[in-house]
């Protein structure tokens, strides 16, 4: 099984991706990252129904003192989407992946929670 590391698309080193990807490489939010052109990003996928549900999204907001329950809410929306959890759950499975968003903030965002939701599902340590 392969190691899952998530990254911020605006940390790209160069076109062939950001700093540190490996493996499969897949953008997660559900909309396009600002100021990045399409093909400046080597994308194996663009997978835009793993993201948060735009209710979801707004009610969070970013806000760190939200992230726990936000966490549970993301969780739960993952449950009710595993055909899409499957694509990346299977890619996993074949080598390591790279997860990548745009949010600021490195430590409360939707690829933190993916990363370590697909890990709970592989049984895989953090």
């Amino acid at each position: 099984m392969g190691e899952i590391i998530i990254s911020r698309v605006y940390d790209a080193e160069s076109s062939k991706g950001p700093k540190g990807s490996k493996g499969e490489v897949f953008l997660i939010d559900g909309i396009w990252p600002r100021g990045v052109r399409k093909d400046d990003l080597n994308l194996d996928g663009w997978v835009r129904d793993i993201a948060p549900s735009p209710d979801l999204r707004r009610w969070f907001g970013h806000r760190p003192e939200r992230f726990e329950e936000f966490r549970t809410r993301y969780r739960e929306e993952l449950d009710r989407n595993p055909d899409t959890v499957r694509s990346l759950l299977d890619a996993a499975r074949r080598g390591p992946i790279t997860l990548l968003y745009a949010a600021k903030d490195t430590e409360h965002n939707n690829a933190v929670v993916l990363r370590d939701y697909l890990r709970d599902r592989l049984g895989t340590a953090a």
